[in-house]
């Protein structure tokens, strides 16, 4: 299937999937930094930004991504690439590196560490972001303008909302709102869990210390599991890090992918 992706830079290759209702361009702020030293490759997940949705026949789960993935990185000609993902995206990292797809692998607070109770909080917390992404596009602006609003809206996702400009914003609730994989994504994420070992991957693991979507109990459940991997905390970040700190993730992703 396509898939719609931003390649910049040059070196050996990045490629970088987004969360449940993002789209590439959470990347942005760490892009340009990463091109310096690497062939950057950001894509949008089927379903999600400007990717078409999976065919009806095809389930949203891991095995299906897995596939799509492979397939995408065969169709580019690349060869084992490192993988990064944050969130939803870090789950598939994990899960396509330790089937063999990756030089490296970095997660940003990945997915598939949670417990079922967890699972439930964070599919409400998700749509109600999803609700309030459906908020007319001149409210929303105005709503946002202030630093106290704007911290209540996106709070949960970012843990420096007032560091990212409005109509970044505005687009990415546009992409979680009109997201038509949003829903089989959530439904399939029940019985997402990362049970790999990551025994012959050079891997890292970072997760926001702001982070109130995966809390930090999920980060200690995963250093738990995979005492053998290398942890970051990343100071002052939420759930998405990227804009919260470019230059602390950027150091993140250049380390972990020079780990192979």
């Amino acid at each position: 299937m396509d898939i719609v992706f931003e390649r910049r830079g040059d070196g050996p290759p990045l490629l970088l999937m987004h969360g449940i209702g993002h789209r590439w361009q959470a990347w942005e702020p760490v892009m340009d930094r990463l091109a310096k030293e690497r062939e950057v490759i950001a894509v949008d997940l089927p379903g999600f930004g400007a990717s078409p949705p999976l065919p009806p026949e095809m389930p949203y789960g891991l095995d299906t991504m897995v596939t799509v993935l492979g397939e995408f990185i065969d169709k580019l000609g690349l060869d084992r690439p490192h993988l990064a993902g944050n969130s939803l995206g870090g789950l598939f990292a994990l899960e396509a590196a330790d089937r063999g797809l990756a030089r490296s692998v970095t997660a940003l607070s990945p997915a598939g560490f949670f417990t079922p109770m967890e699972l439930r909080y964070v599919a409400a917390v998700l749509r109600a972001c999803r609700l309030g992404a459906g908020v007319p596009e001149p409210l929303m602006r105005r709503l946002a303008r202030s630093p106290r609003l704007r911290n209540l809206m996106f709070g949960m996702i970012y843990g420096r909302p007032d560091l990212i400009d409005v109509e970044t914003l505005i687009a990415d609730a546009a992409a979680l709102h009109g997201a038509v994989g949003f829903a089989p994504t959530l439904r399939a994420g029940r019985g997402a869990r990362f049970q790999g070992a990551l025994r012959d991957v050079p891997a890292t693991i970072a997760w926001g210390t702001r982070d109130r979507l995966l809390r930090s109990g999920q980060a200690v459940r995963a250093q738990q599991n995979l005492p053998h991997v290398r942890f970051v905390w990343l100071r002052g970040c939420g759930h998405v890090p990227m804009g919260d700190d470019p230059d602390q993730v950027t150091k993140v992703l250049l380390e972990g992918s020079a780990a192979a």
